[in-house]
């Protein structure tokens, strides 16, 4: 089963992104930052599905670090801002796929399993 960590801040879509891709199929770790989304990153992973702005260590940070330690890990961020998406787009590692909220789950799911189809 396709393993994925999530980071996002906002309890509630945090949730519905983990209960949406459990449906699918994938085991979902979910964090509420991204210092816990860091302190798994040693643990092997098929994807990262994080937001931008979080309190502490933000999205960014933790994809450079997972990019880092697990080289062709899947990236995926998930901003909430159009501001923030650019921003992610240029200093992403390479490869990650920058999707702006809102967005509907069913195409978050969509996303996430072209990423996973395409490796």
């Amino acid at each position: 089963m396709p393993r994925i960590l999530l980071a996002e801040d906002d309890d509630s879509l945090r949730g519905f992104l983990s209960r949406a891709l459990e449906r699918a199929g994938y085991d979902v770790t979910a964090c509420a930052d991204g210092e816990e989304a860091a302190a798994v990153l040693d643990q092997d992973w098929d994807l990262l599905l994080t937001d931008i702005v979080m309190p502490g260590m933000d999205g960014i940070e933790v994809a450079r670090l997972a990019a880092a330690r697990h080289p062709g890990l899947r990236i995926m961020f998930i901003p909430g801002f159009a501001a923030e998406a650019l921003a992610a787009g240029e200093s992403a590692p390479p490869g990650a796929k920058v999707l702006s909220k809102p967005i509907h789950l069913r195409e978050i799911v969509t996303e996430v399993e072209r990423m996973m189809a395409a490796a």
